[in-house]
């Protein structure tokens, strides 16, 4: 696809956008709700009435949903970075090239992660999946409807499998969790998952793509940073996408709790998965309607959000030293002391944390040490470390 073809493909793209830092850093509270319980031994360990409040919002809320979100916002910062080199100038072999150093360059940070801390990662799927599919950025609109499509219906058979899996153990009081295969020393853990990476990061691609590239499509036509030209559209995706989503995934939330007793089915898992997709694009959408709500005067809120969202993967990262930090046994080992609910917990409290933390970067003038680490390594050149305290830097 040649972007000049889109008229506001050779608009200076350089200033920051609102709403999908907003996005962002939201993005970071159900990744780490989604996350947390997989730390723990045993899910019933609190009130039954918490925990069962706990698992119904994160099963309609966060899991399949939060993942669903940070894929599209992924294509659609791919999308961003395509139209921002083609208005400097680049012909397409260099944004290409560009495309696919950072992909790399993604899959050697997702490695240390899962190795180092958790094997918790999207980071190396993220960059597989750019390595293998770069050419799709500059794709026709159309094939990239189809493709998103088709490869819907393989994510959404993988998700369901493992959510099948997942309650099936959980039914019979084993939770399927880290907890149980944790190492007992950091040297242990490190070699620990070595040998599954690669497949686990291959298998992975396949529920990244679905939601990837309507990003890219979405990014072409500025949604997100031109939010008030696009107002009657983010409505709509936004209340369809989350009402679809609220529809698709009640059921699974409600057998969690008892509410539905019923066996766990493909069908409720495989709504489940699927209308997680229109719940992470709504809830992106979302940020877009409030971005504009908020328009230029920025409280002090939305202002340490948006820092957050502008060091989302440094942040993701983070999330992942306090799981390391305090559920491991050559760590804290609290994973014994805390159940289902509790998890969740600490959950929205790291989330506080980080938007305090990142605010406070953003006050010193500092970028996120990930981001500025993938900048260079992305284009082999040397970047300011430090950046404006303005909302937008």
């Amino acid at each position: 696809m040649d972007l000049s073809h889109h008229p506001r493909a050779l608009t200076d793209v350089a200033s920051r956008s609102l709403a999908p830092d907003l996005a962002r850093g939201f993005m970071l509270l159900p990744i780490a709700v989604a996350h947390a319980p997989a730390f723990v031994s045993h899910w019933a360990l609190g009130p039954a009435a918490l925990d069962a409040l706990a698992a119904f919002v994160r099963s309609l809320f966060a899991e399949n949903q939060a993942r669903a979100m940070f894929v599209f916002l992924f294509g659609y910062a791919l999308g961003q970075l395509t139209q921002r080199q083609h208005a400097r100038g680049s012909d397409w072999a260099s944004i290409r090239e560009l495309l696919r150093r950072r992909g790399l360059w993604l899959m050697v940070i997702g490695f240390a992660h899962a190795a180092l801390l958790v094997p918790l990662d999207i980071v190396a799927v993220y960059g597989l999946t750019l390595l293998l599919l770069a050419p799709l950025v500059r794709s026709r609109d159309s094939i990239l409807g189809w493709t998103s499509a088709v490869t819907l219906v393989p994510a959404t058979l993988l998700l369901s499998w493992q959510s099948v899996t997942a309650q099936t153990a959980a039914a019979m009081g084993e939770p399927m969790t880290l907890a149980p295969i944790m190492a007992p020393d950091y040297v242990a853990h490190v070699l620990a998952g070595l040998p599954f990476w690669p497949l686990k990061t291959a298998v992975s691609t396949v529920v990244v793509v679905p939601g990837m590239l309507p990003g890219i499509w979405a990014a072409r036509r500025r949604l997100l940073d031109e939010p008030e030209r696009h107002a009657p559209l983010l409505w709509r995706v936004a209340a369809i996408g989350m009402a679809v989503s609220l529809f698709g995934r009640l059921p699974m939330a409600l057998m969690l709790i008892g509410a539905w007793t019923t066996s766990m089915t493909w069908t409720v898992a495989g709504a489940h998965a699927l209308t997680g997709y229109a719940g992470g694009i709504g809830m992106a959408a979302a940020a877009g309607l409030v971005a504009i709500g908020v328009g230029r005067n920025q409280g002090p809120l939305t202002t340490a959000l948006a820092a957050l969202g502008q060091r989302s993967l440094t942040f993701y990262l983070f999330q992942s030293a306090v799981w390391l930090a305090l559920f491991y046994p050559f760590t804290l080992d609290l994973r014994d002391d805390m159940g289902f609910a509790a998890s969740c917990a600490v959950a929205v409290v790291l989330w506080i944390a980080s938007i305090l933390l990142a605010d406070g970067m953003r006050r010193a003038g500092h970028r996120g040490p990930a981001e500025v680490l993938l900048r260079r390594l992305s284009y082999r050149r040397i970047e300011p470390a430090r950046v404006s305290s303005s909302p937008h830097g």
